[in-house]
């Protein structure tokens, strides 16, 4: 049977080659699926501008909040704002499930829109970051395919995770893509 806990959680994807660095501060559902590995559960918020007034000290007024960021107009990877208005909303259908052990990390969104990826991440391996594209309900699902190769990866704690970092780079074919620093905090 899981344990199942609540907790809040600071993600981060920052790129060591480009000018990309994003991080998401929310609350998590986190099941202890066995003594190694954690399955995490949350949903993915859509942020936007806006004006500072509205979140005095960037935290969020309850734990199901997103805290709102100012100067942050694109949330944790890259999908622009759905809104013009300035205002912060959040994307119930988009859901990021991470599943970490000492060993390995999988990352997957799943939604009900046109867009979802799944990482694989193994020390020292090459792994496959996958994204799936929906042009229209006719089509099936066009699939793309990049290889990613895990640098270093870190876990501390057993089983609820208190801290979670990996450095990898993102290949298609010959071409390097760059190279990104993932990392979760468990509060």
């Amino acid at each position: 049977m899981f344990a199942r806990h609540r907790k809040l959680v600071n993600l981060s994807l920052i790129s060591l080659d480009l000018p990309l660095q994003s991080s998401i501060r929310t609350t998590a559902v986190l099941y202890r699926k066995d003594r190694e590995r954690c399955h995490i559960l949350f949903s993915e918020p859509l942020l936007a501008e806006t004006p500072s007034s509205d979140a005095p000290n960037g935290q969020p007024n309850s734990p199901d909040e997103t805290p709102q960021r100012p100067q942050e107009n694109q949330n944790l990877f890259g999908l622009a704002p759905s809104s013009q208005s300035g205002s912060v909303e959040t994307l119930r259908d988009r859901h990021l499930w991470l599943e970490i052990s000492p060993y390995r990390a999988i990352l997957t969104m799943q939604g009900n829109g046109g867009f979802s990826y799944r990482h694989l991440w193994e020390q020292g391996v090459y792994g496959t970051s996958r994204y799936w594209l929906q042009t229209s309900k006719n089509r099936p699902h066009e699939q793309l395919r990049l290889r990613n190769f895990t640098r270093s990866y870190a876990m501390e704690g057993k089983g609820i995770p208190q801290s979670f970092r990996l450095e990898y780079e993102l290949w298609t074919q010959k071409l390097s893509l760059g190279r990104y620093v993932l990392s979760l905090e468990v509060q």
